[in-house]
């Protein structure tokens, strides 16, 4: 059985929706859906809502997911439930890359990097279309050069081996974002590539890495 995620809430004291994500996520708690919720308060604990890019509230925190604004109960407890599932950070990904929230995706890397491998993972979903790669994409261009996702390499390295050209130069696009030795290594091979698009990508990415 899942274990069950921790909750973290920011609230201020002059905010009307703040008391009622807190009902409803203690409501939440009594039922075992969360295993833990801490509530803290954004305008006091400043350096905490900083680190975590709170810029407004409520603002929550299911296990590594993260959401801004008033929540209904029955969402929260859906998400809650997605939060415990291994799959969760997945769905979570998919559905941001979606509907557009890209910024949600990236902070959540920046938090959990470990966790930017699912974003490997979303290239092999059939549901997951153009707003979907183009999302992943403009992720890793907003946190290129920090190393915070190369935990997708070894992922990217596997999709590189396999038939469909249009993952392959995807895979190749988003190493060439990436960067790093491994990256470029694996670059270095799409050169013999037999899918043009994906060694055109390999040699400009190359050669702008060593100009």
């Amino acid at each position: 059985m899942p274990r069950a995620a921790s909750a973290l809430l920011f609230t201020t004291p002059g905010c009307p929706h703040c008391p009622g994500m807190k009902a409803a996520l203690n409501t939440l708690l009594q039922e075992g859906v969360i295993a833990s919720l801490e509530v803290v308060d954004a305008s006091t604990d400043t350096g905490r809502a900083q680190t975590l890019a709170v810029k407004s509230v409520p603002w929550l925190m299911l296990g590594p997911l993260q959401f801004e604004g008033v929540m209904p109960l029955g969402e929260l407890r859906e998400w809650a439930e997605r939060a415990a599932r291994p799959d969760g950070i997945k769905t979570y990904c998919f559905e941001m890359l979606k509907s557009g929230k890209r910024a949600k995706v990236e902070q959540t890397i920046r938090t959990h990097p470990e966790h930017a491998a699912v974003l490997a993972d979303l290239l092999l979903d059939p549901e997951a279309g153009m707003a979907v790669r183009i999302g992943i994409g403009a992720v890793l261009e907003e946190l290129q050069g920090t190393g915070l996702t190369e935990a997708m390499t070894p992922k990217l390295a596997q999709i590189l081996r396999m038939p469909e050209p249009r993952n392959r130069a995807d895979a190749a696009h988003f190493l060439s974002l990436i960067g790093g030795a491994p990256a470029f290594r694996l670059l270095r091979d799409c050169l013999d590539d037999p899918d043009a698009a994906v060694r055109e990508i390999a040699y400009d990415a190359l050669t702008r890495s060593s100009s």
